[in-house]
């Protein structure tokens, strides 16, 4: 992967936290990282450059981690709906991780962060992307990660959502 490539947004308002994630993606080869504060601070960034990738704090004031992630998904002038978000945070409760996946975050990471946590959740949004979805509460990657050709529910893959087309 051509890491030097990248342009990665880091949204955080913990300055160390910013500082680790700019280490790591710095050895990693990346060249062009940004920060942004929080939410707000991130969607006025987004307006000006397009990123390939955006790594954001749950926790944040004054618009957090998952409220940002809502308005970058669903708000009409939203600059980057499609926009690759790994959610980190140390609050990996399964309320929280639930809450960042229905908000349309593509990958969580729970601190401490690693280089092999940052490296996983990034291949995993290059090499092996999913499609987004788009239905009446939703919006954002497809949050099944695996097919059930066995499930016999009221909903199915096909025909119950509509698949946007990214590219």
């Amino acid at each position: 992967m051509r890491f030097d490539l990248l342009k990665i947004l880091l949204v955080d308002d913990n300055q160390h936290m910013r500082m680790v994630l700019t280490e790591i993606l710095r050895a990693l080869g990346v060249r062009q990282i940004f920060e942004a504060l929080d939410g707000a601070e991130a969607l006025a960034l987004l307006r000006d450059t397009e990123m390939d990738l955006i790594m954001t704090d749950l926790t944040m004031g004054p618009l957090d981690g998952i409220d940002f992630v809502n308005l970058l998904r669903n708000s009409s002038d939203s600059p980057a709906p499609f926009a690759p978000v790994i959610m980190i945070t140390g609050h990996s409760t399964q309320r929280r991780v639930k809450e960042a996946r229905d908000a349309g975050v593509n990958e969580f990471l729970a601190k401490p962060v690693t280089a092999r946590g940052v490296i996983h959740r990034i291949n995993l949004i290059i090499e092996h992307p999913r499609p987004f979805i788009r239905c009446p509460d939703y919006f954002g990657p497809d949050r099944r990660r695996r097919a059930e050709p066995g499930f016999r529910g009221p909903w199915r893959r096909q025909g119950d959502h509509e698949v946007v087309d990214v590219s």
